[in-house]
């Protein structure tokens, strides 16, 4: 297996709904369109909004994603990050594997700022480290907080 032909969205896509999300399809109309926010729960450097963008839209394309914070900017609890609309069932398969990056890119951007912060004007330096998680290496180097849905 090549690493470069990895992809983890569609890895844990099939992970969290496989072939279907049964009680999204069994309770939601099919028609039912809907809109919802990802806000932050607490102060966080944002990281992943391209990733949680491209889950919602490989989940189904018709989506409009608008991403309100982009990666990098610090926010505080309750600013929204993300504004979604579409069909709800598309946003209910997508919302939980789209909060689990956020919270993990985040997560590592907002310790690394908090690195990077301590340093201050020491000539020391930050730097990245090989310790990922399998799979997401590509993701959690880049620009990678707690969030809940709304």
């Amino acid at each position: 297996m090549n690493p470069d032909d990895y992809d983890p969205i569609a890895a844990a896509l099939k992970e969290d709904i496989g072939k279907g999300d049964i009680t999204t399809e069994f309770f939601v109309s099919e028609a039912l369109h809907a809109s919802g926010r990802i806000v932050a729960h607490e102060s966080a450097v944002v990281a992943g909004t391209a990733t949680a963008a491209e889950i919602f839209r490989k989940i189904d394309p018709a989506t409009d994603v608008q991403i309100v914070r982009p990666d990098g900017e610090a926010v505080a609890a309750g600013d929204v990050v993300i504004e979604v609309r579409g069909l709800a069932r598309s946003i209910l398969k997508a919302e939980r594997v789209a909060l689990n990056f956020l919270q993990r890119l985040c997560g590592i951007a907002t310790l690394t700022r908090q690195f990077v912060d301590a340093v201050g004007n020491h000539p020391a330096k930050i730097l990245d480290t090989r310790k990922t998680t399998p799979g997401l290496r590509a993701l959690e180097k880049g620009r990678g907080c707690r969030w809940r849905w709304r």
